[in-house]
């Protein structure tokens, strides 16, 4: 799967692994993935499935931080939740929305097999443990956009690992060298320095 990877990134992580701040960042990152995919779907789609994006990236903050715990880099802890989150698109429908198209499911679940059999993840199931105790909101499925086939936002071929691109490179298997905790600025991740950019979507 293709990932940026910039500042804003090492920033989020930082926010995200601080006490106190790391609610804050949190929140925010919820509110940017939920706009961020919101604006794929259908208008006339987008009400009914705000809260549940909500609740689900909410719940894949949680994944990330684990993910990092286990040992994965930043980007691989990224595009764990990133793969979460198209399993749910996956099963609600949500076609126009997938980063990847459904052909590349498998191949992108073997790849963290071994964390997502620890947490319970599964394309069926993409919280697995992480799904909150009161449940997530739900939201219309639409089944027949994958009959369709039309999966105009998913970009084919990366599913044998993680690419990451500083903008100027695209990597495979990469992850930019991680700057030192220390020269890491918080204030750069989303919602604490409001300058418009989405870096962070992906």
């Amino acid at each position: 799967m293709k990932l940026r990877q910039n500042v804003r990134h090492w920033a989020a992580k930082k926010a995200l692994t601080t006490p106190v701040i790391g609610d804050i960042a949190n929140d925010k990152l919820v509110d940017l993935h939920t706009r961020i995919f919101l604006g794929k779907a259908d208008e006339a789609r987008r009400d009914e499935r705000e809260a549940h994006l909500d609740d689900f990236f909410d719940a894949t903050m949680d994944t990330y931080v684990a993910a990092l715990e286990a040992g994965y880099t930043e980007a691989e802890a990224r595009e764990v939740t990133h793969i979460q989150a198209n399993f749910d698109f996956f099963t609600h429908g949500w076609a126009e929305m997938m980063e990847f198209p459904a052909d590349e499911l498998e191949e992108h679940y073997r790849r963290y097999e071994d964390f997502f059999s620890t947490h319970g993840i599964t394309i069926d199931d993409p919280l697995g443990e992480f799904r909150p105790a009161d449940g997530i909101a739900d939201a219309p499925a639409t089944p027949e956009a994958l009959d369709e086939g039309e999966f105009e936002n998913a970009v084919a071929g990366f599913a044998d690992d993680v690419y990451v691109s500083d903008g100027d490179d695209l990597v495979k298997g990469g992850n930019a060298v991680e700057p030192d905790d220390d020269d890491v600025d918080v204030s750069a991740a989303p919602g604490f320095e409001d300058d418009g950019e989405d870096a962070t979507a992906d």
